[in-house]
């Protein structure tokens, strides 16, 4: 059962289209993520999927819920974490988190110590105002305030923004526990390596538009190679002629391919010439993503 299902969801500010015809389905017990550039329309698509806003055309469905009925329900088996965090200033952290985790109706103290121990988020650090916090501690009280209640699924908007590495990786550890509890992880970002890292599955959000909705294993296999190939004499016409292969003249005699598919024709093409040096490198996920923004409009808007 898609714990998170979209059917044409649209919507629209007056003659400006923020998304348009955003189906999405996400499994149960998965780590899904929810890839763009700013702008593109991330931010929208899960305001739509927890009824902060109302869409313009379409249906966004949780737990197969039509989002808009049930809401009181529905949010308490939600954990949020919004792209743009506001806090009361004056409040501690620790007066912060209670405060939320009272509109789940009860306390949540110890799970939300071990969150915090976990992002070092230490008890003396807890008791100050939200004020005096950095940026990354403001993430961490996100965090902490998404996670604190154990939801069943946890929606997130580029949640590692403003940790440092070795923060990330705890969070990544975080989410990837909650994933194998059975809790179900959507999570938008712009960062492929971390994408790469934890979901399992991967949409690809460009001016609105859903243009790629794939694991991240296909992904993969769409990978371009780069091949950097020095001659012995000036490169022949003829490598410049070969499909789905797009040649840069690096100099005379240094040529950088870049070959979609195998690379059996461009090898043997090779063969018949003198090379000094040869590098063969596979792209990496960000290159696969960037192919999809620089499609034509025939096929995304």
């Amino acid at each position: 059962m898609p714990v998170i299902r979209t059917e044409n969801l649209t919507k629209r500010y007056g003659p400006v289209t923020a998304i348009t015809d955003i189906n999405l389905a996400v499994s149960d017990a998965s780590i899904y993520g929810f890839l763009g550039a700013n702008g593109s329309g991330k931010t929208t698509t899960i305001r739509s999927l927890l009824g902060l806003i109302r869409p313009t055309g379409g249906q966004a469905y949780l737990f197969e819920h039509p989002v808009g009925q049930n809401g009181k329900e529905l949010r308490r088996r939600i954990g949020y974490l919004p792209g743009e965090l506001r806090f009361y200033e004056d409040m501690s952290g620790e007066e912060t988190l209670r405060f939320l985790g009272r509109f789940y109706g009860r306390d949540f103290a110890r799970r939300r110590r071990q969150i915090a121990e976990r992002l070092e988020l230490s008890r003396s650090a807890l008791w100050l105002p939200v004020r005096k916090y950095s940026r990354g501690m403001k993430q961490k009280l996100g965090i902490i305030q998404a996670l604190q209640h154990d939801p069943e699924l946890l929606i997130l908007d580029e949640p590692t923004e403003g940790l440092d590495p070795l923060m990330q990786r705890a969070f990544y550890d975080l989410i990837r526990e909650a994933k194998h509890e059975g809790k179900t992880i959507f999570m938008s970002s712009h960062n492929l390596s971390e994408v790469e890292k934890v979901c399992e599955r991967v949409g690809i959000v460009r001016q609105g538009r859903l243009v790629a909705d794939e694991s991240i294993e296909t992904l993969r296999e769409k990978r371009l190679h780069i091949v950097e190939a020095t001659l012995d004499q000036p490169a022949p016409a003829e490598l410049f002629r070969l499909p789905d292969v797009e040649v840069r003249q690096l100099d005379q005699r240094r040529v950088e391919l870049k070959v979609r598919g195998v690379l059996d024709p461009l090898l043997r093409r090779l063969a018949g010439l003198t090379i000094r040096d040869l590098v063969v490198q596979r792209a990496s996920l960000e290159d696969v993503f960037m192919e999809f923004y620089r499609k034509g409009d025939n096929k995304v808007k």
